[in-house]
């Protein structure tokens, strides 16, 4: 079983999940994180660090977000890994606690 990063952490991309994540196994996209699920280890050392909660373990992903498990492996195959903690979004305080964003993925690689 691996974690998986949800709709809150679109355009707020914090890292501190990064920092802790002792596997290496979180890849950057423009507006959000992903979590590869082949090299995820199940430690859950990200999911009470995230400021958002936008982490679950893929049995308890919400029904809301279940497309997001998919969105995960997908992304984690294209986007560039990251592990090391970076300066979150801009906006990210803005828009932490708002609900819905999924439109606003943007599919790009991460810096």
């Amino acid at each position: 079983m691996a974690y998986v990063v949800a709709d809150p952490c679109i355009k707020c991309k914090y890292t501190d999940c990064v920092e802790v994540c002792p596997v290496n196994c979180f890849y950057e996209g423009a507006n959000f994180l992903v979590i590869h699920p082949d090299e995820c280890i199940d430690c859950g050392a990200c999911e009470p660090v995230c400021p958002t909660k936008a982490i679950f373990p893929e049995t308890e992903l919400p029904e809301q977000w279940k497309e997001y498990k998919a969105l995960n492996a997908d992304l984690s195959t294209k986007w560039p890994n990251i592990a090391e903690k970076r300066t979150a979004l801009p906006e990210a305080e803005e828009f932490k606690s708002k609900d819905g964003k999924r439109s606003l993925l943007d599919p790009a690689p991460g810096s």
